[in-house]
């Protein structure tokens, strides 16, 4: 008895090993996969500069899908069509469809065709996720956990843009008189970073002490002693009454850019917790980064220090604080000479250069935010991209749409 169930259950093994494996589960080729941005970008010709860092972020994306390769500079580089789609239509500012390579070096994406539908509006975006009408866009990281309740599948990729205050005009102090700090050391000290975090991010992000997040430099637990995390009023109202006749401060943001606007406002209220004269100003930013048309947008308003938002352009420490030295040096601190920063650049390197910035309290770190999308249901083998990498669109693949019938 003992040996004929044996042998009925190795024959129920094999027979179960024989089915086929769930297609759901298997990649497959086929399908548009539908992608929504909020930039709009007016023209894929590379000799065509954005207008905006949004739309430059979004033809770079746009790039890495249709050329193969970059140069020594780091610009996309051959063909047109070398990468792994193709252009098969393109409106100015609203549309853009690709088509698979059969030819690219790497093998044919999964997907036939990629529509990437451009100028849509956070909610326009959210909303079209909820119903099924696009697979991908980014999500703004304060709408994430209202999304995730909505039902709307949420990627969520390590913190790597940090937001920032830039004190544009040197020493704060409206009168005459030598840098001294004070009221950037004032403003940073008032500034409930946790508050920033939990309310209006909806816990997803982390307070920010340093110019790189501990994930990366694995250091940034050492910063908070210089740059606080949590607010200190008591000492800020101090500081502040050292120079409380020299006036108060214009806080300029981004006037496209709701997270820019509502963390403004949010610091205006700290700062008048502390005792500090703070008012907010919505300013148009053409511009890149600081430094170009968009300090001098802070200048001609007469705005004293600046919200900036600056995204690691590598997961490695040495290369992403590279980055952030040289603009804060070509801007905040332009004519400061800035220390050498070695190739190979050692831990003790790496915090030495944040500590030299931030103990002028010209660069402020607030809060780190991670870059956040919605994946409709049918989209598979999505990873979320890390600092200095693209959209992986030729690795997904889409499982059919049995109601839909869209494939």
């Amino acid at each position: 008895m003992l040996r004929r169930l044996a042998v009925i259950s190795a024959l129920a093994v094999v027979a179960l090993a024989a089915l086929p494996a769930r297609s759901a589960r298997r990649p497959r080729y086929g399908g548009t996969l539908r992608v929504e941005i909020g930039p709009a970008v007016a023209s894929l010709d590379p000799d065509v500069e954005a207008t905006t860092p949004e739309e430059a972020a979004a033809k770079l994306q746009i790039d890495s899908l249709i050329f193969d390769h970059r140069d020594a500079d780091g610009e996309f580089a051959g063909a047109a069509g070398s990468g792994a789609f193709r252009v098969t239509a393109f409106e100015a500012g609203k549309r853009v469809v690709l088509a698979a390579n059969e030819e690219f070096r790497e093998g044919r994406p999964f997907v036939d065709a990629v529509e990437i539908a451009m100028g849509r509006g956070a909610h326009e975006r959210l909303l079209d996720l909820e119903l099924s009408k696009t697979d991908l866009t980014e999500i703004a990281p304060q709408d994430a956990r209202r999304a995730a309740e909505q039902g709307v599948r949420v990627s969520v990729a390590q913190p790597d843009e940090l937001l920032a205050l830039v004190f544009v005009n040197g020493n704060a102090r409206s009168n005459a008189g030598p840098p001294n700090q004070v009221a950037e050391q004032a403003l940073s000290l008032a500034i409930d970073r946790v508050a920033i975090v939990n309310f209006i991010l909806q816990k997803t992000g982390e307070p920010a002490g340093g110019l790189l997040p501990q994930w990366s430099s694995g250091t940034a637990f050492l910063f908070p002693a210089g740059s606080p995390t949590t607010a200190d009023l008591e000492h800020a109202k101090e500081l502040w009454k050292q120079i409380a006749p020299s006036g108060g401060l214009v806080l300029g943001y981004d006037s496209a850019d709701p997270l820019e606007q509502t963390v403004a406002e949010r610091i205006v209220v700290n700062a008048k917790e502390a005792g500090m004269a703070v008012r907010a100003h919505a300013i148009p930013v053409a511009g890149a980064s600081l430094g170009s048309s968009r300090g001098a947008a802070g200048q001609a308003t007469h705005v004293d220090v600046e919200l900036v938002r600056w995204r690691m352009n590598s997961p490695l420490p040495g290369a992403a604080l590279k980055d952030f030295l040289a603009r804060i040096y070509s801007g905040p601190l332009a004519g400061v000479e800035a220390g050498a920063f070695p190739e190979a650049a050692s831990p003790e390197d790496i915090y030495k250069s944040q500590r030299a910035v931030l103990n002028t309290y010209r660069v402020v770190p607030l809060v780190w935010l991670p870059q956040v999308y919605g994946l409709s249901s049918r989209v598979r083998d999505w990873k979320t991209p890390g600092p200095g990498e693209n959209w992986p669109l030729a690795d997904v693949w889409l499982i059919a749409d049995v109601e839909s019938g869209v494939q």
